[in-house]
């Protein structure tokens, strides 16, 4: 009795896959001697639908998934209890008649817990390394539609953040995007984190958020009171807010929690509600954008989904290209979501 090896296993802790997913390894050029040490050579996941290998002269719509803050992308294989894991949903999805499209899973974890696939100072070229590693590596690799019209980003949290703005940014590279819960409207997303990092600070830093990353690092695992704020902040502020030099500025008072006008506007100019009203051309020349969140979103985050909507309508993008929709549910748990849209996406970025 016994013996069999995993591949035996039913639900719910094995769904098999009828497509199948590639390890990869970039070696990044984007990434080499990043100001935080971390690792230049990166794993990247690339599912291919059943009909990738069945059609061996078809090319393939792509969509970039970018994870959320505090994830690798070796996380998307994890499963809660009675579900697929968003991998096995994808493919389910394929078999079910989606259209085909791969999928690539993009890893821009730092020791700060993410990078919101920003090119900084304080963390590195992450943008970059999405412009000009990942997609040629892609294109180079796999039978891909290689134009913008065809390729495009999805991603929950700081992940939706990254698909937002590299959307705007480069529209050149990429014509569409899905956002669940993206980081936005500052003000409401990140000002209720100010007063608890503040007195964690104080109460055991000494005011010094490197302290706080030292003993942060130093205790992996373990939690203690502020964690949340100062990591979020902390590794916000590094993206954001970060010098010439790679100096780290966060935008408040460590003693009183008062916003520093001249750093909190460069928070600003990087949200993506305010960046729409100044890339309305960038945002009009997609082809499909997807927004949603969770009705109790624990950081307002359906308050910016709302608020992003409204400056896409603003900015003229026609209204059969949106799909925007409150859901009822909080932040977390959003995995259910990505079938949803991806399928979408893969819909519209495999017209021709």
């Amino acid at each position: 009795m016994g013996g069999e090896d995993w591949a035996s296993l039913e639900p719910p802790w094995r769904y098999p896959m009828v497509g199948r997913v590639d390890e990869r390894v970039i070696d990044s050029q984007a990434l080499t001697g990043n100001p935080l040490g971390d690792p230049h050579r990166r794993p990247l996941l690339v599912q291919l639908p059943p009909a990738y290998d069945a059609e061996a002269e078809r090319r393939f719509p792509v969509i970039y998934v970018l994870q959320g803050l505090s994830n690798a992308v070796d996380t998307w294989r994890n499963r809660r209890s009675w579900q697929r894991n968003p991998l096995e949903e994808m493919d389910a999805a394929f078999v079910g008649g989606a259209t085909p499209a791969v999928v690539v899973y993009v890893d821009a974890w730092t020791r700060l817990g993410g990078s919101q696939f920003v090119d900084s100072p304080g963390t590195g070229r992450y943008g970059t390394y999405l412009w000009e590693d990942v997609v040629p590596f892609v294109d180079g690799a796999y039978r891909t539609l290689a134009e913008a019209a065809h390729r495009g980003l999805a991603g929950h949290s700081s992940g939706g953040y990254g698909a937002m703005v590299n959307a705007m940014l480069r529209p050149d590279l990429f014509g569409a995007f899905a956002s669940h819960a993206g980081d936005g409207l500052f003000e409401l997303a990140y000002g209720p984190e100010i007063g608890p990092a503040v007195k964690a600070l104080r109460d055991h830093y000494g005011g010094s958020l490197a302290a706080f990353w030292e003993d942060f690092h130093a205790r992996p695992g373990r939690s203690r009171g502020g964690d949340g704020s100062l990591l979020n902040l902390g590794c916000m502020a590094a993206c954001w807010s970060a010098d010439a030099d790679g100096t780290v500025r966060l935008p408040f008072d460590v003693e009183t929690g008062e916003l520093i006008p001249e750093i909190w506007d460069r928070w600003l100019a990087a949200d993506p509600v305010r960046m729409a009203r100044t890339h309305g051309e960038a945002l009009r020349s997609l082809r499909a954008i997807w927004l949603d969140a969770g009705r109790g979103d624990e950081y307002s985050l359906d308050l910016a989904a709302a608020a992003f909507h409204r400056e896409l309508l603003a900015a003229g993008v026609a209204k059969d290209r949106i799909h925007f929709e409150l859901f009822e549910g909080g932040h977390t748990n959003a995995a259910w979501r990505y079938p949803l849209a991806l399928t979408w996406l893969a819909e519209r970025l495999g017209e021709s």
